[in-house]
């Protein structure tokens, strides 16, 4: 995924499992840094070994895409990695919004918003995106409708990327797919996890959104 054009505040990446979000993000971090837009970003995620395993050290996190020779500085003990160009990343966990507070940066990268336990956590890390002249924040998860999620979207400033499971299938085991598809396919959890798609019903709701929308009478303008 490329990062969009124009003006946003937030790109929000909703995608299935194995679409190469994270590696979107980390992309988009490390070219942020290199090219010396941003020299204070944050990066949360929703625990301390989500972000050190997945976002840092991950096979798809800023280290992996990071050219060889690069001499990165990677202090995990005081939370942070840090270029040769002095730009720095601080690593933050969801499970600790007040870390946040006063934590100010010109770019952000959050992974897996949808699954956060404090929703405040994102509110503490928008107030302090607030250096430069036009701070970003990206944002990459599996879609879950949570009301942090359903308000981001719904924010003007806020710029939508969608990808499945199945368009990054080239770069995926063929393995996975024979086993997921032949347990999930045609699941509830499988149109969320693989097909990425924000699914707004509850499970055993007596009225489905789908069905009301089958059953819709839409009236022409012109019997009005």
């Amino acid at each position: 995924q490329r990062a969009p054009e124009g003006n946003w505040r937030v790109w929000l990446l909703l995608s299935g499992r194995g679409a190469g979000k994270t590696r979107s993000g980390a992309e988009w971090v490390r070219a942020q840094v290199e090219s010396g837009v941003y020299g204070r970003l944050n990066l949360v995620g929703r625990t301390d070994a989500d972000v050190r395993d997945t976002m840092i050290e991950g096979p798809s996190g800023i280290l992996a895409v990071s050219p060889p020779g690069a001499r990165l500085l990677y202090r995990p003990k005081l939370r942070r990695l840090e270029y040769p160009n002095g730009a720095r990343l601080y690593l933050f966990s969801a499970e600790e919004p007040d870390r946040l507070r006063g934590a100010q940066c010109d770019g952000c990268w959050c992974d897996e918003l949808a699954a956060w336990r404090y929703p405040e956590a994102f509110d503490m890390l928008l107030m302090g995106l607030r250096l430069g002249s036009d701070p970003r924040c990206v944002v990459t998860t599996t879609p879950r409708p949570t009301r942090l999620v359903r308000s981001l979207i719904a924010e003007p400033t806020t710029v939508i990327s969608r990808a499945t499971t199945f368009d990054n299938r080239a770069n995926l085991p063929a393995a996975f797919f024979d086993g997921v598809l032949s347990r999930y396919q045609g699941t509830r959890l499988a149109r969320q996890e693989l097909y990425g798609e924000l699914l707004a019903d509850v499970p055993g709701a007596l009225w489905q959104a789908d069905a009301l929308e089958e059953l819709r009478v839409r009236c022409a303008l012109a019997d009005l």
